[in-house]
């Protein structure tokens, strides 16, 4: 299950994208761009990146970005360290994963 959510951070409206393929990933980029926005996607903490990554990229593009840059979450490195069955049995335990919505200059 997921949570998705956006923060438009621009008053300038951008063209929403049509597909995913349309929002690039990069972790970090020398690009010039515009932040345009934050997305936010909290899901279970075993989910990957690769899994989530799409979701952010959806509602990126929903607020017109080119791409999404800086994505990190939430997990304290001791949470990253073992398996959510290891501590709490069946417990639910969740992460969000934040990026910067960004349009190229």
């Amino acid at each position: 299950m997921y949570q998705i959510d956006s923060k438009d951070t621009s008053s300038d409206y951008f063209v929403p994208k049509t597909s995913i393929d349309d929002v690039a990933y990069f972790q970090q980029t020398d690009k010039p761009y515009t932040e345009i926005g934050t997305v936010t996607v909290t899901t279970e903490r075993r989910q990957p990146l690769e899994d989530v990554l799409p979701k952010l990229k959806q509602e990126a593009g929903m607020l017109g970005a080119d791409a999404i840059i800086n994505v990190q979450n939430d997990a304290t490195d001791l949470w990253k360290k073992y398996a959510p069955q290891k501590l709490l049995g069946n417990a639910y335990i969740r992460t969000t994963y934040t990026a910067t919505a960004v349009v190229w200059k």
